[in-house]
């Protein structure tokens, strides 16, 4: 067991991989936003903002990588972890002016920018910050500062730039101020705090776990206070996103559950289409849902059979309602859900009908085939008094043979005959083959009858 616990710390230590001094000045000189860095944060900023605003991953993507906004956060956690007042002053202003130098280029942008989105998917993504931000925030940090203090650089920092997405709230704030949509400001601007936080967090952690070399206060209790306001505003930070997170999560079970159950009764009733299914999701009172059909409207049954499987899709405490309409109203050219529509209840009308059609012309070929087969059998008793003078009286009865080991079954006709006197063997065969031909059926018997 301590081989094992010596082999672990060998693998994992850091001290012999990492060099403390050359980090220190790196992370120092990536602080100060003057001169180049500013120009091309701002470019990086309108680039991101272009890319939200279309919806563009890669734009985003590509801007996140060219911003340099990790160097004031990062230094906020390296002045914490070595206790230096002067570089914590130093990167909290360099911060604040990075954020002016972030908003005030989005709000440029989006308030002279002539492209509007009806959904802006990705603006909206950034204004609903969780715990899992957090987790994204943190261990991303974690990564970014073990790739700056190792003595061999890599690309990690181009990575922590992407997961850690500081670009995108600030463009999303921006855009939030320039529309007056304050929910958007609060909520990117709040995404923004998280990242910036517990990315200095993860600073702080490691340059302590790392053992760089610290800056002693001369006031034990400054150092002690510092300490207790990074724990208590880490705090703050993180309590609110948690309860976002749960929020976020009991309406995505709510969204996955009305999916379901659209899915399954889309196309469940021949002569009504469901049109669209609206959710009103509310978190400390009953959802609703408002379901829009056009077509034959829904009976009491159906709608009770709806009603009642809620329950089965985890909507038990949600309404339904429905919303119906006769007509399919005029479809344009640009209406592509509603020629959608009547071209889906067209194609089922038509492969209902083609049924239909298959089925009449299979019944009335049986039918054809049916009346191929009646038999005249008032002709078939003329030329039976022709054949067999002594005859007087015939009944024919059709019916299944069953054998019972083999069970299976054979048609069979069985001809009962009367006659004015008896008859011999040889006459009831011959009158036997005689109808196996006249009646079309190879199973044919026939039983003298006589009172």
């Amino acid at each position: 067991m301590r081989k094992l616990i010596l082999t672990i710390r060998h693998i994992t230590n850091l001290s012999e991989h990492i060099d403390a001094p050359s980090t220190i000045d790196a992370i120092k000189k990536g602080i100060d936003f003057k001169g180049p860095n500013v120009w091309i944060l701002a470019f990086a900023i309108i680039v991101a903002s272009v890319g939200l605003n279309v919806n563009a991953i890669p734009v985003i993507i590509g801007a996140m990588l060219i911003s340099p906004l990790m160097g004031p956060i990062m230094g906020v956690g390296l002045a914490i972890g070595i206790n230096d007042s002067r570089l914590l002053q130093r990167s909290l202003k360099n911060l604040v002016i990075m954020v002016a130098i972030s908003l005030t280029a989005s709000f440029a942008y989006f308030f002279i920018s002539p492209l509007n989105l009806g959904e802006p998917t990705e603006l909206l993504a950034r204004t609903r910050p969780t715990i899992f931000d957090v987790f994204i925030a943190l261990f991303g940090g974690l990564a970014g500062i073990i790739e700056s203090a190792r003595k061999e650089k890599g690309t990690v920092i181009a990575g922590v730039a992407i997961a850690t997405a500081l670009m995108p709230p600030l463009c999303t704030a921006g855009y939030g101020l320039a529309n007056g949509e304050w929910a958007y400001f609060i909520g990117a601007f709040y995404l923004f705090l998280i990242n910036s936080v517990f990315i200095a967090l993860a600073t702080f952690l490691m340059v302590r776990y790392m053992q760089f070399p610290s800056v002693k206060f001369a006031d034990p209790l400054k150092q002690r206070r510092v300490h207790r306001s990074i724990a208590i505003f880490s705090t703050l930070t993180i309590l609110p996103s948690i309860v976002v997170a749960w929020m976020v999560i009991r309406e995505n079970r709510f969204e996955h559950a009305v999916g379901k159950l659209e899915q399954e009764y889309a196309n469940a009733f021949e002569n009504t289409q469901f049109t669209k299914i609206e959710r009103s999701y509310r978190l400390f009172d009953s959802s609703e849902i408002v379901v829009h059909t056009i077509g034959q409207p829904l009976t009491g049954f159906q709608v009770a059979q709806l009603t009642g499987k809620l329950s089965e899709f985890g909507l038990r405490k949600t309404k339904l309602r429905f919303s119906h309409r006769l007509s399919y109203g005029t479809v344009t050219g640009n209406d592509k859900t509603t020629t959608t529509l009547l071209e889906n209840i067209y194609n089922r009308s038509e492969a209902t009908l083609k049924s239909k059609d298959e089925r009449i012309a299979q019944l009335e070929q049986e039918l054809t085939t049916l009346k191929a087969g009646d038999i005249s059998y008032a002709q078939v008793a003329k030329e039976l008094a022709i054949n067999h003078p002594l005859l007087r009286k015939i009944t024919l009865s059709k019916g299944l043979q069953l054998n019972v080991p083999a069970q299976t079954t054979t048609d069979r006709i069985v001809v009962m005959t009367e006659w004015t006197s008896p008859v011999g063997t040889q006459e009831l065969k011959q009158m036997e083959e005689w109808l196996k031909v006249r009646l079309h059926n190879d199973h044919v018997i026939v039983i003298p009858y006589s009172e």
